[in-house]
Parts: structure tokens; C-alpha cells; sequence
């Protein structure tokens, strides 16, 4: 039951309709018996900055996690944040340290958990394709960078955010060869057809109106393809994936794991992932 004592943790994001983490995050407190409530709040942009204040002022505040679009916007009013929040650029957990609010990320340890435990799919040595250029992007690709993937194309509708993201690297030791480029690029194709994990970071595919980011059929078989849009589970690149013969995967489990983890930071408790798990249908 809820009372005034009762730690409160929040998801900050725009829209929020499709979010399974409120779901997920009440069900792992209630397995572990916490006095804590998970809530979603829909916010837009100018009002980030009163939202991150109201957090400041309370004194039952559990935790929040950020989503798109505030991942990267919501670091100007914050006190700091930790190293691999520093290297991605973008923060996706929020938490108290005695009075000054602090942005960690755990979206790079949840997307390589869920490459591993889904799909067995290792990136080392491996040929990537990323598309998108938004804070998502930032953190698959902090995770392929250090995880020793060969190469990585950075595809994105807006050629100048895609070389913007690669120039986050820059003088960085030991990197993966990185090259920017737009769908229209006369190598794009070839790099699809050479690379061996295609992932989308887009928000395209949330809705079934959405215009295709290419032509899907283009897909080549061996493919692993992953969305990491959850809802719906299949969206028009799986689905046409699936018809060509490729490996799928959705972001639920990349939902799960990063979830897990911030649900880590804030209470100091193990994660119940098995049941976090089973209340969103996967066994």
C-alpha cells in the first residue's frame, strides 16, 4: 500500500503510452516486498527542467529513469554523472547522492546482456550496422566500441548527426572503423550486405504508418536484426526480416536488463529478473 512513505521512483519520456517499465518495475518491488512505486510522467522539453526540480525538493524520491526524447537534454540540470554516462553522452538513470542528483546509464550493459542471453550473438570482431544517430545510438555503439566489434556504419537520415556521433570518438585508442553515411549512400547497400548485426535505434516502426527507414528487402539473409522498439513486439523491419530468414530480436530484453540495472542502483538490491521477466510475457 501506498503511503507517505513510500519511495517514489518515476520514467520521464514523451510519449509514454507504450512503456512496459512501469509494469516490470512494480512487479520486481512487489516480488522483493519494497516500499517503493514505480510511476510514469509525461513530460515534453520545456518543462524538463521543473520536473528535475521537484525531484531535488523530494524527500521519498527513489529514482527515475529517462527516456526518449530527454536523454541527452536532461544532463544540463544535473550535478554530474558517471564515466560511461560521460562516454555515451547520454543519461538514462537518474539518482540521489546525498543532495545532488547524479545521471548514470545502464542502456550499453542492457543492449550487449540481451545480445547474449537472447541470441548468443557476440560483437567482437563482428561488422555492425547502426542506425540512428540519437542517444540510443550513443549507447549500442559505446557497447560495440568496447566490446571490439570490426567495423560499424553509423547510417542516419541527417548525414551531419551520424558524423557527429563518430566525432564523439575522436583520438579515442583501439577504435573500430567508423564511418558515417546516409541511406542514400552509394555504399550502403554493400555495407548492408557485408555486415553481420543490423540495429535500429530509430524510433521508426512505433507506429505502422511510419515510412520504411529503406527497402527491407533489401535485407540479406544472414542477418541479425535488432529493433530496439518492444512495442510492438514486431515492427516493419522485423517482420520483413523474419520473411528474408534472418535472426529477429526486439528491445525487450535490452528493456529488461537496463532496467534491471537501474533498479540495482537506486535500491542496493538484486534485480528479480526472472520475474521481471514472466510479468512481460517472456520465459
Amino acid at each position: 500500500m501506498v503511503s507517505g512513505r513510500t519511495r517514489v521512483c518515476f520514467l520521464l519520456g514523451y510519449p509514454l503510452g507504450h512503456s512496459r517499465s512501469p509494469l516490470m518495475h512494480n512487479a520486481a518491488f512487489a516480488t522483493l516486498g519494497m516500499d517503493y512505486v514505480y510511476v510514469p510522467v509525461e513530460v515534453k522539453g520545456e518543462r524538463l527542467s521543473a520536473i528535475i526540480a521537484a525531484f531535488r525538493a523530494m524527500e521519498n524520491f527513489g529514482g527515475a529513469n529517462v527516456t526518449v526524447p530527454h536523454k541527452i537534454q536532461v544532463m544540463e540540470y544535473l550535478d554530474g554523472w558517471s564515466q560511461e554516462a560521460e562516454q555515451i553522452g547520454a543519461v538514462n538513470t537518474l539518482v540521489k547522492k546525498g543532495v545532488e542528483l547524479w545521471g548514470e546509464n545502464t542502456d550499453a550493459k542492457g543492449f550487449l546482456a540481451s545480445l547474449r542471453e537472447e541470441v548468443g550473438f557476440d560483437p567482437r570482431g563482428k561488422r555492425v550496422m547502426l542506425l540512428g544517430a540519437g542517444g540510443a545510438a550513443r549507447a549500442v555503439l559505446q557497447a560495440l566500441v568496447h566490446q571490439g566489434a570490426e567495423r560499424i556504419d553509423l547510417v542516419n537520415r541527417t548525414l551531419k548527426r551520424a558524423r557527429e556521433l563518430a566525432s564523439l570518438w575522436d583520438g579515442m585508442p583501439d577504435l573500430p572503423s567508423l564511418n558515417p553515411m546516409g541511406f542514400s549512400d552509394p555504399l550502403f547497400l554493400q555495407r548492408l550486405r557485408e555486415s553481420h548485426l543490423l540495429v535500429n535505434s530509430t524510433s521508426v516502426g512505433l507506429s505502422p504508418r511510419d515510412p520504411p527507414l529503406f527497402d527491407y528487402r533489401l535485407l540479406p539473409s544472414h542477418l541479425l536484426v535488432c529493433d530496439l522498439i518492444y512495442e510492438p513486439a514486431m515492427t516493419a523491419l522485423l517482420e520483413a526480416a523474419q520473411k528474408k530468414g534472418c535472426t529477429v530480436l526486439n528491445g525487450l530484453g535490452m528493456l529488461i536488463h537496463q532496467g534491471a540495472l537501474s533498479f540495482e542502483i537506486w535500491t542496493g538490491r538484486k534485480a528479480p529478473v526472472k520475474q521481471m521477466r514472466e510479468t512481460l510475457g517472456i520465459r
